[in-house]
């Protein structure tokens, strides 16, 4: 099995960005837990603070994966150009959040990539990516 995570803007800063909202590890360090929890599963990661290279990942990889964790950031809100690039791939998608978005401002309430995707996890902290990832086990 092979999944493909895909970070979005300003979260090559977790563990460093507003720690008492999106913790004090940063995200290498929990990709290496996620291997080791799933050692037969593929886990590839991808982070990029630029819509169209986070466009071009997903249509690289959105024919020959198993899946992907998408956490597209401050784009969830308004971009739908990633909403596009989702609904044109045939791996399933889970958006993740690692804060609880309808606990924030009313602007993260709102998700314009949810619609095009399986499902959602958020508010869980890092743990949301091993809990999408469950997600995409079951979906199998």
């Amino acid at each position: 099995m092979r999944i493909q995570i895909i970070n979005g803007p300003n979260l090559n800063l977790l563990g460093i960005r507003e720690p008492e909202i999106y913790g004090k590890k940063g995200f290498e360090e929990y990709l290496h837990i996620l291997r080791n929890t799933y050692p037969n599963i593929r886990i590839d990661y991808y982070q990029s603070n630029v819509e169209g290279e986070l466009i071009n990942k997903i249509h690289e990889v959105g024919f020959d994966l198993d899946g992907i964790v998408l956490n597209a950031g401050a784009y969830t809100h308004y971009s739908l150009a990633l909403m596009d690039a989702i609904k044109s791939v045939n791996t399933p998608v889970v958006e993740v959040h690692i804060s609880n978005v309808h606990q924030r401002e009313e602007f993260r309430r709102r998700s314009v990539i949810s619609p095009a995707c399986k499902g959602v996890v958020c508010g869980f902290g890092l743990d949301s990516y091993r809990l999408a990832i469950e997600a995409l086990l079951h979906m199998k």
